[in-house]
């Protein structure tokens, strides 16, 4: 990442518990891999909203600029068949919750034999009304696209914000492998950002960086 200028606010977050409101989802410190950081599960399996399954940070005000953290995803032991260890950020989180955009993985798409599901690893969503479904259907291929993942496995991402758009970075690559020019809630919505889990998944977060803008 380029060194911020003086206007930007880079600051490094504490990944405690205490930390973040949780939303269907218990978290607890926990080591994964040789890293400290913090473990997700959702509170019971459920997918009656499935974005609406986070941990929002306490305190915290996010417009534009960019998110870096190094997170987790796999399913749980017991997961139902189509789990696939959903894992990632809900950013713009205001404090009643009421709308909030989303970038998730599905890790176990990252190397599976089918195409079809290598090509739904990335996805955005948004809260509320654009489900993963409602967007496949009405926009197929637009909100979602193939990066290499392994389940299980430590991977570092990077969101950019900016107005209306957003890109994904994965693993330090210099090419964004998702890219939305229309985030739904418009692009002077603000809130804070929050650690996002899907049904079936057993999620760790590490390392999280947050570069504001304004």
């Amino acid at each position: 990442m380029s060194i911020a200028s003086p206007a930007q606010k880079v600051k490094s977050i504490v990944l405690k518990p205490e930390n973040f409101d949780t939303y269907n989802v218990t978290l607890q410190s926990a080591t994964h891999k040789g890293k400290e950081g913090l473990s997700a599960v959702q509170t019971k399996d459920t997918d009656n909203d499935r974005q609406y399954t986070f941990a929002r940070l306490k305190d915290f005000d996010f417009h534009n600029g960019t998110i870096e953290i190094t997170l987790s995803g796999e399913p749980k032991k017991g997961a139902i068949e189509t789990a696939r260890g959903f894992v990632g950020i809900a950013f713009r989180v205001p404090e009643d919750t009421s709308k909030f955009e989303v970038i998730y993985l599905r890790p176990t798409n990252g190397r599976a034999e089918d195409q079809v599901r290598r090509n739904h690893s990335t996805q955005y969503v948004s809260h509320p009304g654009y489900t993963w479904p409602k967007l496949r259907k009405e926009f197929p291929e637009k909100y979602e696209s193939y990066v290499d993942l392994v389940a299980g496995e430590w991977t570092r991402i990077k969101i950019e914000v900016q107005d209306g758009k957003a890109k994904l970075y994965v693993n330090g690559a210099d090419q964004p492998a998702l890219i939305i020019n229309d985030l739904k809630q418009g692009p002077t919505w603000r809130g804070s950002i929050g650690l996002w889990i899907g049904i079936g998944t057993q999620a760790y977060f590490s390392e999280l960086k947050v570069t504001n803008l304004d």
